[in-house]
């Protein structure tokens, strides 16, 4: 089916998808080896377009790495094209400036195919209990005195493991075992998914690409309408943290113009010595949450 989807539809093919990734989510706690996942909920869970652009979240995520994980994905397809995935491919990253801005956050990437298209990713990201380095990551003066950062990689390719990067991981971190058993309850999450995604388009009703382009959407439809409700001009905040070293000031100026915003932090404190700033892709997920 192609084209407008009705509203009951659309709803129904909706709560299937969010049960979709709710499956993804239940997966990952249950497989987890740490209770950072497992207890913590230190993780989240989204379906993405074949464009990697945000679709379907599981209700139990938390709103940072929602946001960072299409950034992410995106920046992890220009090491990585779309031309040359296959089925059973699995990427992962660390890398702090496309993920979360901290070596402790993997990524973990499936795409999605249907015979040879590609038509949606499964992706996640989680907080490991330890990635070598000094361990608590404040501390540092330097990304690289922060622990272990893994490039753009695949963690399986067609299906087989990469042997060569799961030994340099073992060797960098301090609980080899279950930081192994995190990535791989990561992939175990995206591998269930995307059975359960498939089980579901095999049932010929709907494309999902249609389906994602309807909630997006409307999405977009709704927020506008929300901020439309706001008086136009500019309004501003600014709170003052402890930081690390000294304090520290976040100003934050929002000028609101109809049905859109326009946020600025200028004003707020430069760039800490320590390993406390939030990169851009982490600071954009949390301005639009």
């Amino acid at each position: 089916m192609s084209g407008a989807l009705d509203a009951v539809s659309l709803e129904i093919a909706w709560k299937r998808l969010i049960s979709i990734t709710d499956q993804m989510a239940a997966t990952l706690k249950r497989t987890s080896f740490s209770p950072l996942v497992r207890e913590g909920n230190d993780f989240s869970c989204l379906l993405l377009g074949a464009d990697a652009s945000s679709a379907v979240q599981s209700s139990i995520s938390g709103p940072s790495f929602l946001g960072t994980l299409p950034y992410t994905v995106q920046q992890m397809l220009e090491e990585i094209p779309v031309e040359i995935l296959a089925p059973g491919d699995v990427l992962i990253t660390n890398h702090p400036w496309i993920g979360t801005g901290h070596l402790l956050d993997v990524s973990v990437v499936t795409p999605v195919f249907d015979g040879p298209k590609l038509i949606a990713f499964l992706a996640n990201a989680a907080h490991m209990a330890d990635i070598g380095g000094v361990g608590f990551s404040a501390v540092a003066a330097d990304v690289y005195e922060e622990g272990l950062l893994i490039p753009v990689s695949y963690f399986y390719r067609a299906g087989v493991r990469n042997r060569d990067l799961v030994n340099v991981i073992r060797s960098n971190v301090r609980v080899p075992d279950m930081v192994l058993g995190d990535l791989e309850a990561q992939v175990a999450a995206n591998h269930a998914s995307a059975q359960t995604l498939a089980e579901f388009l095999a049932e010929g009703a709907l494309e999902l690409g249609d389906v994602i382009r309807a909630l997006q959407d409307r999405s977009e439809a709704a927020l506008r309408s929300a901020i439309s409700r706001i008086p136009d001009g500019t309004y501003t905040s600014e709170i003052v943290s402890d930081g690390y070293d000294e304090d520290i000031t976040l100003r934050c100026r929002m000028a609101v113009r109809g049905d859109e915003l326009d946020i600025d932090y200028a004003g707020s404190s430069p760039q800490s010595r320590r390993g406390i700033n939030s990169v851009f892709n982490y600071t954009q997920s949390y301005t639009i949450y």
